[in-house]
């Protein structure tokens, strides 16, 4: 039997300046923070809740919708909505009821699993495997492994995994697109070489922010372009420093790598309109856009202009860099296009991975699984937040922050942080060009939450 509905000790205030479903969202995050709502526990309907606050019920849609997208809430088909399951185990244990956790064999970072028992890795690049739903994994290969091998797999993908895909962008980045718009990758970085070899010819220049993510520039000059660094600043790619000849633009809007920054909206429109002007192709890298902290999503540059941005995603942070799948998105001429130069490649994705990705979307439980690695990653967003303060930068959303320091303090920290069995990784090698900017990229996804604390706290200590 569902639990009966609790009756909610909040209230909004109509002369704040705040939106009423900020204050509403605001209301219910603290109160589960604090206890008063509890995990399991059963909230009252969007109509029910905005009788009793007498508001509109889009005050209260849009509250809930902010808290399921940030893992607070998660629904129950016929049953409702209720307070996430919030409960922290010990460090160490197994979460308890069965499905229990299941450590996945994949790299605990992406430079390999060189380190020893013991060693902190805080470096960025990779999430936290080690929590899954074990009945869900199982399920989803058993599906795959239900079905036969294809014998002409289509270069673009299976059909169910596109259509799938394409729902899930539609809800959960406002993208609205179909399956004609889609394309199965094996990842971001097979997702922008195709887009390379598909427009790129050498000595075509080829724009990579700066600082910024490297295998997007061995990308680009393994297909013969010349590499045109583009400046960023905190808040992402500075439009009025990019040159009129690009050929082909690569950008993180969402979380700029490694700086950190969220493109806002009025330089995402300037960013357009320079694509426009001079025939540019935008790469959107939709980097660490499922997990944001504390603000609402932005829209994707994509949403704004389809054909003139082509956008790129995986599922590396969101599930496993192990599964091997990825996915792009533009106008379905290009995506054509894209596939004769992939038949050409003899490059495809493996049909028993789309397959078992195609039922984690239709079963819903990569949205599951979102949201519950959205929460544990929020927790440990906030210690690396306790500890270091306003070092930070770059903390609104992803996986890893930046702690900017100066130039000569930067390589002696992070060897005596080594010494004492912590691993980080300097601004530097994010660069192509002349470094402008030290200081520290400290990712928190493939380390415990207890490590996370140990490892934050010898670099606090260290920077004194």
């Amino acid at each position: 039997m569902p639990r009966p509905v609790v009756d909610l000790p909040v209230s909004v205030d109509r002369g704040s300046d705040t939106a009423l479903a900020v204050q509403l969202g605001d209301r219910l995050r603290d109160a589960m923070r604090g206890g008063t709502l509890p995990s399991g526990e059963r909230l009252p309907s969007t109509r029910a809740l905005a009788r009793q606050l007498a508001v509109s019920r889009t005050v209260v849609t849009e509250a809930y919708q902010q808290l399921y997208a940030e893992g607070w809430l998660e629904g129950r088909h016929g049953s409702g909505t209720y307070v996430a399951d919030m409960a922290l185990p010990a460090e160490g244990a197994r979460r308890e009821p069965v499905p229990a956790p299941v450590p996945l064999t994949v790299p605990a970072n992406g430079y390999g699993n060189g380190h020893g028992p013991g060693v902190i890795d805080l470096r960025p690049g990779q999430p936290w495997v080690h929590d899954y739903d074990r009945a869900a994994w199982r399920r989803a290969w058993r599906g795959a492994a239900d079905l036969p091998p294809e014998g002409d797999p289509d270069p673009r993908g299976l059909p169910r995994l596109r259509a799938a895909l394409a729902e899930h962008l539609r809800r959960t980045r406002a993208i609205p697109v179909g399956p004609e718009n889609v394309m199965v990758t094996r990842g971001t970085g097979n997702g922008l070489d195709l887009v390379a070899a598909t427009l790129l010819r050498p000595g075509d220049r080829a724009g990579v922010e700066e600082p910024g993510y490297r295998v997007a520039r061995n990308v680009f000059a393994g297909r013969g372009a010349e590499i045109v660094p583009c400046p960023v600043d905190e808040d992402g790619v500075v439009v009025d420093g990019l040159p009129g000849d690009l050929r082909v633009l690569y950008t993180t809007p969402a979380h700029q790598y490694p700086l950190g920054g969220r493109l806002p909206i009025p330089r995402r429109e300037r960013l357009l309109a320079w694509a426009r002007r001079t025939g540019a192709i935008v790469v959107e890298d939709d980097y660490d856009a499922e997990f944001r902290y504390d603000v609402a999503p932005l829209p994707a540059l994509h949403g704004l202009d389809p054909g003139q941005v082509v956008l790129l995603g995986s599922l590396s942070k969101a599930l496993t860099p192990d599964i091997g799948v990825g996915w792009l998105v533009a106008r379905p001429s290009f995506v054509e296009a894209l596939a004769v130069t992939r038949d050409a490649l003899a490059d495809r994705t493996g049909g028993p991975a789309q397959q078992a990705v195609a039922v984690l979307l239709e079963k819903g439980d990569l949205d599951r699984h979102l949201r519950r690695m959205r929460l544990e990653y929020a927790r440990r967003r906030a210690v690396v937040v306790e500890i270091l303060g306003s070092r930070v930068t770059g903390d609104t959303a992803g996986l890893h922050v930046m702690v900017e320091l100066p130039e000569h303090t930067v390589a002696p920290l992070v060897e005596a942080a080594r010494a004492r069995g912590v691993l980080l990784d300097s601004m530097a090698r994010h660069y192509h060009g002349p470094r402008l900017r030290h200081g520290l990229v400290i990712g928190y996804g493939s380390a415990s939450r207890a490590d996370v604390r140990r490892g934050v706290s010898v670099v606090a200590e260290l920077i004194g």
